[in-house]
């Protein structure tokens, strides 16, 4: 028999604990922003306040990924004097270019129609991993307590429901669910109000909108899919501070995705593309549609003598406003991509998921300062709903749903809306469905035949997975759990082909024959980037990802 959590306690129990004002689950923008802030707040009112920070990386910056071009506006208000600080936002923005493009060719938007959000001026391109390190250091220097590989697997709740904290997972437990010479239960680390600022379609915060019925009143949820490459061109194309996006090829008309294209410092180039998880052919593969848009005759060149540094993918929330859950809860809050501040029209989140932890964490100061513990925060709703950030995203609010109405018909919507109207028109679009509720069956489509990859221009996944410095201890359980392990074959394999062979970005699943013939679902999990592609788009939603032991996954050095 195989113990249960319960069981494990009853043998090798009590965990150890450890008591702060509050905790923080997750090294992002997000979580290490309102570290920073509270322990400012605290220094600014000669108050000891203890706060810790918990990452499932390997290191701060280990699992983050974003394009990406940063607003400095929040960062701005969490550190006036960042530049002298030394902050890694290096290569201000100094051209935008976005392109319609079809098979053989690019027609490029005129600057006087392009609407404000595809502006950057002002913005810089950064590496968002070394800025979270460069944050975690400034979190320190606080006070603030930092413990990367420490995911958190457990949400801990008091004798009223509240949240009380988190306890992180179990360490030397084997393939088979049994522990092994090395069996160590995980910590539990109790606060007053506990943070949640895992990033999109946190496994903690999808766990705390069901328990508190936080998304009653919203629409579904929208993720995309983004896969991004970091390369080292030649310096004769090389254009420090040039930011391209484009739409349309390779995707059809009605496939809401498109690409980025940033020229950094150091001749590197980050190049991705985003594809939104609403899509509804089951044969699809965003990662083989990233791979063709790079031979695009307009983009092609920019490669061409190039070198391929690094590779990662991570879903993005883009539903925007009307799909942002109720951010608290008893006893915590949840901040940036957990709850979904990203702002879809301008592809930009940091600058949002640092102004969220900044205002969760003013509402739990002065929550703190007059001996509160275990409430609502209810002054971090309030303060978004008077901030930049709500103005921002009600503007940006109509965006995502008019793009999924098709490349042409969005456009002309997102025109009127963002051009005419500024983003204030008299009216809200909504999402209707959730992402996996949109794929057709096979029999609706033809099979996409991608061209073989080049191993110069273009990629396969593991070779890819390979430059992600993905990696997971292989004697541990599988992280990618199924609530029913007949689906895969019986339902997924024989009503859409197989999807999650193709939607997933590291060839994590992959259907093989057993010996009679049959078919099986093989995951090999040790290939997982932690993009949770799988947990959304499973059209069944079998599919359970659950953190693996700590510092597993991708280490992305400059992503």
């Amino acid at each position: 028999m195989i113990p249960n959590q319960a069981e494990l306690l009853a043998e090798y129990g009590p965990r150890e604990a450890m008591e702060y004002d509050v905790v923080v689950v997750g090294g992002g923008p997000a979580g290490l922003a309102a570290a920073i802030r509270l322990k400012q707040r605290a220094t600014q009112s000669g108050k000891e306040m203890s706060v810790c920070v918990l990452e499932k990386g390997g290191e701060l910056g280990a699992h983050i990924l974003s394009g990406a071009v940063m607003d400095p506006i929040a960062i701005n208000e969490l550190f006036a004097d960042w530049k002298e600080r030394g902050a890694p936002l290096n290569t201000p923005v100094t051209e935008d270019r976005f392109l319609f493009l079809s098979a053989s060719k690019a027609t490029k938007t005129p600057s006087w129609m392009l609407p404000a959000c595809f502006q950057n001026h002002g913005n810089y391109i950064v590496s968002l991993a070394n800025v979270v390190r460069w944050l975690g250091q400034q979190a320190e220097a606080l006070g603030v307590e930092i413990f990367p590989g420490f995911p958190a697997a457990e949400i801990l709740y008091n004798d009223n429901g509240a949240v009380r904290g988190v306890a992180t997972g179990n360490m030397g437990i084997d393939r088979h669910g049994k522990p092994t010479a090395s069996f160590q239960l995980g910590m539990e680390l109790h606060a007053k109000y506990t943070f949640f600022a895992e990033g999109a379609r946190g496994h903690l915060g999808k766990q705390l909108m069901s328990q508190f019925d936080l998304n009653a009143g919203r629409d579904p949820q929208t993720y995309g899919i983004g896969i991004k490459e970091l390369w080292e061109i030649d310096p004769k194309q090389h254009k420090p501070g040039l930011v391209i996006h484009t739409a349309g090829w390779p995707l059809d008309n009605d496939t809401y995705g498109g690409s980025f294209l940033y020229h950094l410092e150091n001749n590197q180039v980050a190049v991705g593309y985003v594809v939104g998880l609403g899509y509804e052919n089951p044969y699809l593969s965003p990662f083989e549609e990233f791979q063709r848009y790079k031979t695009h005759p307009d983009i092609k060149p920019f490669f061409e003598g190039g070198k391929r540094l690094s590779y990662g993918a991570r879903a993005i929330t883009a539903g925007g406003l009307q799909s942002l859950p109720k951010l608290t809860f008893p006893g915590g809050a949840l901040l940036g991509c957990d709850a979904g501040f990203l702002n879809t029209s301008r592809i930009k989140g940091s600058h949002a998921a640092i102004k969220s932890g900044m205002l969760a964490a003013d509402a739990a100061f002065d929550a703190l300062a007059n001996n509160r513990e275990y409430d609502e925060l209810t002054a971090y709703t309030e303060t978004f709903e008077q901030s930049w950030l709500k103005e921002e995203l009600y503007k940006a609010r109509n965006f995502k749903p008019a793009m999924a109405k098709g490349l042409y018909t969005g456009a002309l919507l997102v025109g009127i809306d963002q051009v005419l109207f500024q983003g204030k028109a008299p009216w809200t679009l909504h999402h209707k469905h959730a992402d996996h509720t949109c794929l057709k069956p096979a029999a609706n489509f033809k099979p996409i035949v991608y061209p073989k990859p080049d191993g110069k221009l273009t990629f396969d996944r593991l070779s890819s997975v390979f430059i992600s410095n993905t990696n997971h201890t292989e004697d541990q359980p599988i992280h990618l759990t199924l609530k029913d392990p007949s689906i895969p074959v019986n339902v997924n394999l024989a009503e859409f082909a197989g999807p999650e062979s193709r939607y997933c970005p590291a060839g994590v699943y992959e259907f093989v024959k057993n010996t009679d013939n049959t078919d099986r679902l093989q995951i090999n999990a040790q290939n997982c980037v932690h993009c949770k592609t799988c947990d959304i788009k499973d059209p069944t939603q079998n599919i359970v990802w659950v953190t693996p032991e700590g510092g597993g996954g991708p280490n992305y050095p400059n992503m």
